[in-house]
């Protein structure tokens, strides 16, 4: 996978697993909250910042443990 500058991008990748509804209500909003945190947080460090998701490691949630069976 190549790492992903883009906030678009960025912002699909995390979201797919949800398979939200575009036309939902909030959808958009959730959007373009997240576009504006991305694109101000690489304003503050004067650089695009790229995200590799493949070099991250995967995050087991134990439902059980938190009563969710």
């Amino acid at each position: 996978m190549e790492p992903l500058n883009r906030p678009q991008a960025i912002i699909d990748f995390c979201l797919a697993p949800l398979n939200l509804d575009p036309s939902a209500e909030g959808v958009g909003e959730v959007r373009r909250r997240l576009e504006h945190v991305i694109k101000t947080f690489q304003l503050k460090t004067a650089k695009p910042v790229s995200v590799d998701f493949s070099s991250m490691p995967s995050q087991v949630i134990n439902e059980a443990a938190h009563g969710y069976e």
